[in-house]
């Protein structure tokens, strides 16, 4: 993450986001539908949204596509939900505030004891907002973009994959593994940090590749500067490999075939309480990194 910018002065419209599972989140959404409507803010939800919670919710109203031009995105869920909506809001200004129903929710902006204060400071802009940079791929999908990471993972019961990777024109990686990620700073946490990659804290520029369940005992995590083109090969011979942006599997990488991908400042806008701090929230949500 990088640059501060202004949170809204007003929040006049919203848009909301809730838990995969509607039963953990129901009481919170008609809070929040309670609490924007003190606010004099309307609130939004699609038509998918609000089918998870039956026939619909009092004070907030149905849409079949999401509104571009809000002033809030607000995310009853955990990590996953809060990057479906950086990913569905990516390349605007519209600020997620999440507030975490899920297992870790490091992106959230508060938890789900402290909603009624959450809620407030949501609907009256008090709220920070950091931007975040983003990974596009070279891929025909309706959003190439990924805020957390991008992954090439072998299919489920399908041989080792054998991959390489490129920066600078240069093969820098040749392994047979079970897949590679490259993540941004906020994903670093995530598959890369199962891979026992580096945490990139806030506010670096850059990104990290490193490899899933390689076969070698010489391969390391590697960061990488923002300017350098990340160029992932699956070779020839071998079965494809999924291309998985935030965990949602995309296509595939083919049997010869190249992938390109590149970092971007400034894909999404995610909403902080004032007072966070990165290393403080390393801490709460992961524990000492060594004792």
């Amino acid at each position: 993450m990088s640059t501060e910018v202004v949170a809204p002065a007003a929040v006049r419209t919203a848009v909301v986001f809730t838990h995969t599972q509607p039963d953990q989140t129901a009481a919170a959404l008609r809070a929040a539908a309670e609490a924007a409507g003190r606010g004099s803010c309307t609130l939004f939800a699609d038509s998918a949204e609000l089918r998870k919670h039956g026939a619909g919710v009092s004070g907030v109203e149905a849409c079949e596509e999401l509104p571009k031009q809000v002033d809030l995105c607000l995310v009853l869920g955990g990590d996953g939900a809060i990057l479906q909506a950086l990913r569905a809001y990516a390349g605007t200004n519209v600020p997620i505030f999440g507030i975490n129903f899920g297992t870790i929710g490091f992106l959230a902006a508060a938890e789900r004891d402290e909603l009624e204060t959450a809620l407030q400071r949501a609907f009256t802009g008090e709220f920070q907002v950091m931007t975040l940079p983003g990974l596009a791929p070279e891929i025909d999908v309706a959003m190439p973009i990924a805020l957390n990471d991008v992954s090439f993972i072998r299919k489920p019961h399908g041989r080792v994959a054998e991959l390489s990777y490129r920066l600078g024109g240069q093969e820098v990686g040749h392994v047979r593994c079970d897949g590679l990620v490259a993540a941004t700073p906020a994903g670093s946490t995530g598959y890369n940090l199962a891979n026992q990659g580096p945490i990139l804290a806030w506010g670096v520029k850059g990104y990290v590749v490193s490899f899933i369940a390689p076969h070698t005992l010489t391969a390391r995590a590697l960061v990488v500067a923002p300017d350098d083109v990340l160029n992932v090969a699956n070779a020839t011979g071998r079965d494809p490999v999924d291309v998985v942006l935030d965990g949602e599997p995309v296509g595939e990488l083919a049997s010869g075939e190249e992938l390109a991908v590149r970092f971007r400042e400034g894909m999404g806008h995610l909403a902080q309480v004032p007072g966070s701090n990165f290393y403080r929230r390393i801490r709460e949500k992961f524990g000492h990194l060594a004792h």
